[in-house]
């Protein structure tokens, strides 16, 4: 540090309720971690959790509480959220969406109706590209904009499947709401497409 600089503080985010906007609950994060999200907020906070970086508060998160890779990420979030520093649907390299629908039909027939390119223009109504797949099991393609990456997986309930879209990279909140709503009918009419419900 230079001889009469000043050091500025960071700015701090506003405080929000310690309870995120996340899918998991004070009781199972307790049952998985040890705390609630109230004593997860408190023991950060007095870490300066408040001025880390995402990965940063992982790794504490990790290594100091011994808290498993998963369960750290997801306190890291909920961490973040809680505090004001994240919005629902924010990572570290844009927004996410993800939308599920178990569709009566082989995992087999699901896969060739997102491999097979016209099959899969006709009900998703759009052209994307396939960047890989695994038969009958998962496809990487990529949204026409060229720029955000969506992964579908799919798992076989024997005469059924159960299949995950997740979209990555969305610019903002608006693009996750307009998504959401998108793949929720795309999963209708893919389920239309194969005769099944």
């Amino acid at each position: 540090m230079v001889s009469g600089e000043r050091t500025i503080p960071p700015k701090q985010p506003p405080t929000a309720p310690d309870q995120p906007d996340l899918k998991v609950g004070d009781d199972a994060v307790m049952k998985a971690t040890g705390k609630n999200w109230a004593q997860w907020c408190e023991v950060l906070d007095a870490a300066g959790g408040r001025a880390m970086a995402h990965s940063d508060i992982a790794r504490l998160v990790f290594e100091r509480f011994r808290v498993g890779p998963w369960w750290a990420q997801m306190v890291t979030v909920g961490y973040e959220q809680a505090r004001g520093t994240r919005e629902a649907h924010q990572r570290p390299d844009g927004f996410s969406v993800s939308a599920t629908k178990t569709i009566a039909a082989p995992a087999e027939r699901v896969y060739a109706a997102w491999n097979v390119d016209a099959d899969r223009a006709r009900w998703l109504g759009v052209n994307l590209k396939v960047r890989s797949a695994t038969p009958p099991k998962s496809i990487r393609l990529l949204w026409s904009d060229q720029l955000s990456p969506i992964v579908v997986m799919l798992y076989s309930r024997g005469a059924k499947t159960q299949v995950a879209v997740e979209h990555n990279k969305l610019k903002d909140q608006a693009e996750v709401e307009r998504m959401k709503g998108y793949w929720s009918a795309a999963l209708n009419r893919l389920a239309a497409a194969l005769g099944a419900r």
